[in-house]
């Protein structure tokens, strides 16, 4: 066994071996958001620590395989108590989200990232909603994704089966305890989560609530593990726990992302953040564009479904970016422009641009009136950062493309790969644009804000991967499995 290795769940050694905003911090040799920093250079896991993280992560396993024999009907009522006790309990969740709440708020986090980590009882009562629309669901395990009978009497057939032990590492979001336990408990999946230091409390008092519902129904909680009380030590180690957990999911900003991806000896499921495009093309019914840039950028701004820049046809431009402009202005977003579509919203506003970012006032409207323009519209210049950043804020990049083929080569060019969106009424620019984008979701003239589990109809979701191996998109109940291949003989050996 090498040196520093530990040994893993079948006995084996196993060694230890983009752009975002408000991305900065260390863990480690990692970086992670704001709430996550940690001095750089430092040691952050002792060998001790990695032994008692592998060995949860083993219990853990333990568990798992036990849940892999369980009925469909059995995990349906794991699920059930586990909505029930959500319910039952949600005050408490609560109250203790209020406290990490208000810790965030003193601490100055940003109001995209507070409203990923509130978790109020209304949400709570989704969560729970979403825990029974899991229980729904088919199950999975089982399933023949394929099978056929070879020349000599031998039959195949490929089932899916769980992966095993599932690792999450995740940030102020809390609502993501509660989605991935239900996920890993119906497709027979035991978890290993880390949520982080802003959500503390909040995830470890719905553990608490998650392990009580498990417990009463005589069921093992170690299928649900968490790390928290290890700190930032304890998502080190889960990096490099190969051999005790089967995949490791990142979910949060770019920075917390690309570091599991560079840092990780446990194989990663690479989720995406989301520096998400809508296209607005020459034959777009700009009436349906208004609204569905608007839901793209406001409806929520800190997720990663959030709209960040908008593109636009020339041909449109002059017509569309004006009326654009003022929606987008009265819902207090700050427009980064490049030279044409400036010059193009600048000249329509009363009062003339001001350079270098100034407060560009507009004309005033009627009071009440939800119609008028905005007295002041925040425009500035884009730089070349802006078509690469995630604002993950009340900020939108703009730019003026001269053809469908511009608008193409610039998404791939600086796309996470997450969601794409176009709007037009041309079938021939849909197909091209459908065809050519690469990117995990593409949408024709709906908003990016439906790249998400639940409202695919998946109860809820594991994260969404813009990677193309195993998974792509929003992961639900198929995309936490694998396969294996069984064959059935009657006595047949290879000649």
């Amino acid at each position: 066994m090498p040196d520093g290795a530990m040994p893993d769940k079948n006995g084996n050694g196993v060694a230890r071996g983009c752009i975002s905003a408000g991305c900065c911090g260390i863990l480690g040799s990692m970086t992670f958001e704001q709430d996550e920093t940690f001095e750089r250079g430092a040691s952050s896991v002792s060998a001790d620590l990695f032994g008692t993280v592998c060995a949860l992560c083993d219990k853990a396993a333990s568990a798992g395989r036990m849940l892999a024999q369980f009925t469909t009907a059995r995990k349906n009522e794991l699920l059930g108590a586990v909505a029930d006790a959500l319910i039952e309990h949600a005050d408490d969740i609560a109250a203790a989200n209020a406290r990490d709440m208000q810790q965030a708020f003193d601490s100055g986090m940003d109001e995209g990232r507070l409203d990923r980590l509130r978790f109020d009882v209304e949400r709570i009562g989704a969560s729970a909603l979403g825990v029974r629309h899991v229980a729904s669901l088919p199950d999975p395990v089982g399933e023949i994704v394929r099978g056929y009978t070879l020349e000599n009497g031998l039959r195949l057939n490929q089932i899916r089966v769980p992966m095993g032990v599932i690792g999450m590492i995740y940030e102020a979001r809390p609502n993501v305890t509660v989605d991935v336990a239900s996920l890993c408990i119906k497709s027979g999946n035991a978890v290993v989560l880390y949520g982080g230091h802003a959500a503390r409390q909040t995830n470890a008092a719905t553990q608490a609530v998650i392990h009580q519902a498990l417990t009463a129904q005589r069921a093992d909680p170690h299928m649900v593990v968490s790390l928290d009380e290890f700190g930032r030590a304890g998502a080190d180690a889960m990096m490099r726990a190969r051999g005790h957990i089967d995949v490791l999911i990142p979910r949060g900003g770019a920075g917390l992302i690309q570091s599991v991806v560079r840092n990780a000896s446990v194989p990663v499921i690479e989720t995406g953040a989301g520096n998400v495009h809508i296209y607005v093309d020459r034959s777009a019914d700009l009436d349906k564009a208004v609204p569905i840039v608007l839901n793209a950028k406001t409806q929520r701004v800190g997720v990663c479904n959030a709209a960040e820049k908008l593109i636009v046809h020339r041909a449109v431009a002059q017509t569309f970016l004006p009326r654009m402009a003022q929606a987008l202005g009265r819902a207090g977003v700050e427009l980064h422009a490049d030279e044409a579509s400036y010059a193009i919203i600048a000249a329509d506003l009363a009062g003339g641009a001001g350079p270098g970012g100034e407060d560009v006032a507009a004309g005033p409207g009627a009071a009440g009136d939800d119609t008028a323009r905005p007295r002041h519209i925040r425009l500035v210049h884009a730089i070349d950062a802006d078509w690469d950043t995630e604002y993950l804020a009340l900020k939108m990049g703009i730019k003026v493309v001269d053809s469908l083929d511009d608008a193409i080569e610039h998404i791939n060019r600086h796309s996470t790969g997450h969601t794409e969106t176009i709007v037009a009424e041309d079938y021939s620019a849909v197909e091209r644009f459908t065809s050519r984008i690469d990117s995990a979701v593409v949408m024709v003239n709906a908003s990016t804000r439906f790249t998400d589990g639940g409202m695919f109809g998946f109860g809820a979701e594991l994260g969404i991967s813009t990677q193309k191996m195993h998974a792509r998109g929003p992961m639900g109940l198929q995309e936490m499995t694998t396969t294996k291949w069984i064959g059935y003989g009657t006595g047949q050996v290879r000649a």
